[in-house]
């Protein structure tokens, strides 16, 4: 406020008039730290008379000190050297207070006087303080998610992932992100696809959309499957200001739905087979009594002297025939469990060896190569040793037939202790199995055989052999360049004292 000689009494006046009109107390200082007067909002709040402030220094009335401030520290000083006004917010028991110093110049555009306003400050302190309470709040909220979160501008440029996003995306290397727009988050084109999905009112409504499944990429190019939630953020205007998205990974979910798939599958098999043991055992009864009539009388007329060549010949088909009709009649015995059971407790490496050695010698192995990788560890089991041979015979066969004589074969073996299992994988160089034919495989008289070249029993024995050694065998990999058919045993664990091994036989 420049001195004006020519200033009126009038505008004088007004002037006042207007400096007392404040809301906020005001005080006018001189550069050497006097008080020369206030305006009214100052007397009533500090309970003061004009007589009683008039001519006193600042540091006497306000800090209740005798000598001036430190040069260095006082704001008046400050405003003077600075020639702009400085301000600082002190802290009262109950309220907050903001005082700011502003300068009025002399014509000479020197500091002539110095008003102090002194302005309550509380309710905006309290909203600042509500404010930041908040803001870190949702902070918490956001970073403490166990969802990805990601939000972006309304050009999709990312301003915000929590950690499980960043690590999500493969952008969790301690620097700035590697990350930087949403096109990054997707394969090509998705992101455009979202964003119309999030603007279109049929889909979840305007600005908001689930997908429970969707595929995102991270940072090394690898897809990933998640559940996305994506809202779009309006301003007070509604238009867009913002995207935000959150996303949950479906690996573990995907894993648990593929185990309960195939346990449901195991199941249905296991029910289709129990029920096709109990046909496959009566069938068995039935076919038994009047063919071993026939191999019987057969047998009687063969001895018969008078027979001609002819006939011999015929009796001779007729015992052929029925012999194997009797091996058919003996595998639907094994394979409904009515054949008799030995288990003892084995290790599974012993069985391999042995059955190995019963085929060596067949021809169709002479241009087969057989591997063994077999585990150093005592790999115990309670099995019957007799029915696992039949079981590795007939699947080693299976796989030399699969190769057309010529291949590798590798029998692996290896145990999981947190399971307590023991397995046992046959791997073979051969053509694989048709998709189409994995779930009828172990089927009863199921084969891609020519007719006549076998009985479609080998799996399907296989299959109820191992149930009834409570384990399991499935299909672990197939394609081009050969199967691996995988079986699992409950493991024995030898006791350390002289009584029992800890072992959960099943029933014979």
């Amino acid at each position: 406020m420049k001195k004006d000689p020519e200033m009126s009494a009038d505008e004088m006046y007004w002037r006042i008039r207007v400096f007392d009109s404040l809301s906020y107390p005001s005080v006018i200082i001189s550069p050497d730290k006097t008080l020369l007067g206030a305006n009214k909002k100052f007397y009533e709040t500090f309970n003061l008379s004009f007589e009683e402030i008039f001519g006193k220094k600042c540091f006497n009335t306000f800090l209740y000190k005798d000598t001036p401030c430190n040069s260095d520290q006082c704001t008046i000083s400050k405003v003077i050297k600075d020639k702009k006004s400085h301000s600082f917010v002190l802290r009262h028991q109950y309220r907050w207070e903001e005082r700011v110093f502003s300068p009025i110049f002399d014509e000479n555009g020197d500091v002539a006087y110095v008003t102090a306003n002194m302005r309550d400050i509380t309710q905006t302190k309290s909203l600042e303080n509500q404010l930041h309470g908040a803001k870190e709040f949702i902070s918490r909220v956001i970073y403490s998610s166990a969802s990805a979160i990601v939000a972006a501008d309304r050009k999709g440029n990312i301003n915000l992932m929590n950690s499980v996003a960043k690590e999500l995306f493969g952008d969790y290397n301690g620097e700035e992100g590697k990350i930087k727009h949403t096109e990054q988050l997707y394969p090509p084109g998705k992101a455009k696809e979202i964003m119309r999905m999030l603007r279109d009112e049929k889909i979840g409504g305007k600005g908001k959309l689930l997908i429970p499944r969707t595929t995102i990429v991270n940072s090394h190019g690898e897809e990933i499957k998640v559940e996305m939630s994506a809202a779009i953020i309006y301003d007070e205007k509604g238009n867009e200001s913002a995207t935000m998205a959150i996303y949950n990974d479906l690996k573990d979910k995907i894993k648990v739905e593929k185990e309960l798939k195939m346990a449901q599958k195991q199941l249905s098999q296991s029910e289709k087979m129990a029920s096709l043991g109990q046909l496959a055992a009566g069938v068995a009864h039935e076919i038994n009594n009047p063919l071993t009539g026939v191999l019987f009388y057969a047998s009687l007329l063969l001895e018969r002297g008078d027979l001609d060549d002819s006939m011999r010949e015929d009796l001779g088909y007729i015992l052929e025939d029925a012999n194997r009709c009797k091996s058919i009649v003996k595998s639907l015995l094994v394979y409904s469990r009515r054949a008799g059971s030995q288990k003892n407790i084995v290790h599974l490496n012993d069985i391999v060896n042995q059955s190995l050695t019963l085929i060596r010698d067949q021809k169709k192995f002479r241009n087969i190569i057989i591997k063994k990788d077999l585990s150093d560890e005592m790999l115990l089991i309670h099995a019957d040793t007799n029915k696992l041979n039949q079981v590795l015979i007939n699947l080693v066969i299976n796989a030399a037939d699969s190769m057309d004589g010529l291949g590798i074969i590798t029998l692996t073996s290896y145990k999981e202790k947190a399971v307590k299992k023991v397995f046992l994988e046959i791997k073979d160089t051969g053509e694989g199995i048709p998709h189409e034919n994995l779930s009828k495989i172990f089927d009863p008289f199921f084969t891609t055989k020519e007719v006549g070249k076998s009985t479609g029993l080998g799996l399907s024995i296989v299959y109820g052999i191992i149930e009834e050694h409570g384990g399991k065998i499935s299909v672990k990999k197939t394609g081009s360049k050969g199967t691996i058919f995988i079986i699992e045993f409950p493991m024995c664990v030898p006791s350390e004292t002289k009584g029992p091994s800890l072992c959960n036989p099943q029933t014979d």
